[in-house]
């Protein structure tokens, strides 16, 4: 008898949720695509565009694709510019981000969910820590504690980590103030306060998880999809005896408590069609083809009901 270990029994579940549970449906190719496509913005959907340009431009060679991924936050003033066309990001929009593309086009932007993930409290895979608590997470990360905690952690010791590997402070590991991950998280996980500065701040998510696998005693936030052998995302939940693990069905019914959306934006003015070459890349991804790309970066495809529904904003 063979037994899955839980990142096979993890893909398995994922794949399922395309073949069989998630009915989407299949991209047609269409004649008359061609042009180019710049997308600026989050560096957690990088990998993803990557895929999803790639296989595009299988199905139309006469298109391309600039891609940089230098932050959320730089996604609405590049498209206010109008120097890219898509806006990865991996948080939803700021009132004043809305505000300043509204000023400027007199309409606000459309902003699609194009896939699911989580941010993930990685630590190295050795660790014995089995999982923390929500005020816990805010009294490692922040020095302010909004979120309820007396004292703030900075022990191994003070989590119940007493093994002689781990008698050495917590290093932390994060990402920068431009990331959506960063603000998402400074929000969801720090009740919206303060980052202590003893945080490393990285530039992507693959740094965030490199530096937790290489040593012994780090703890990191980043997106789930760059989650390597070398780390273990940690359960999380309100009280150690409710912890929540982070697997594809909590991320999608958003029980996980870090579960989010990640998100395109456009600009498509309200009534009139998008462009040809943007409209086909963006049904391309919410087909089954775009979502199983989904999968192959890690992340998980969003629920049917929820696609349905950004097909529909594409033709409003």
């Amino acid at each position: 008898m063979s037994l899955k270990t839980p990142a096979v029994a993890l893909e398995q579940k994922r794949e399922q949720a395309v073949t069989k549970a998630y009915q989407v449906p299949a991209y047609e190719r269409v004649p008359g695509v061609a042009g180019k496509i710049s997308s600026v913005g989050s560096d957690t959907l990088a990998n993803l565009m990557t895929f999803w340009s790639q296989e595009f431009k299988t199905l139309y060679p006469q298109v391309g694709f600039q891609i940089q991924a230098s932050g959320s936050s730089t996604a609405p003033p590049a498209l206010i510019e109008g120097t890219a066309t898509i806006g990865p990001m991996s948080r939803e929009l700021k009132p004043s981000e809305i505000r300043d593309f509204t000023r400027t086009h007199g309409y606000p932007p459309t902003v699609l969910k194009v896939a699911m993930d989580a941010i993930a409290i990685f630590v190295d895979r050795r660790n014995p820590l089995p999982g923390m608590t929500l005020e816990q997470v805010d009294a490692v990360f922040s020095e302010t504690q909004f979120c309820g905690s007396d004292n703030e952690i900075t022990t191994w010791s003070q989590l119940g980590v007493n093994d002689v590997a781990y008698r050495s402070p917590i290093r932390l590991y994060g990402r920068n103030s431009v990331s959506g991950t960063y603000g998402l998280f400074k929000v969801m996980a720090l009740c919206d306060g303060d980052f202590k500065n003893t945080v490393n701040e990285q530039p992507g998510s693959a740094s965030v998880v490199l530096s937790v696998a290489s040593g012994t005693g780090a703890i990191g936030y980043a997106a789930y999809g760059y989650k390597t052998a070398g780390v273990r995302a940690l359960p999380l939940g309100e009280s150690m005896d409710n912890l929540i693990p982070l697997s594809i069905d909590t991320v999608r019914n958003e029980s996980y408590p870090f579960a989010r959306f990640l998100y395109l934006v456009i600009n498509k003015k309200p009534g009139e069609s998008l462009p040809t070459l943007e409209r086909e890349f963006l049904r391309y991804i919410l087909s089954k083809e775009g979502q199983r790309q989904v999968l192959r970066d890690g992340y998980f495809p969003i629920r049917e009901d929820v696609l349905v529904r950004q097909r529909r904003l594409l033709s409003e």
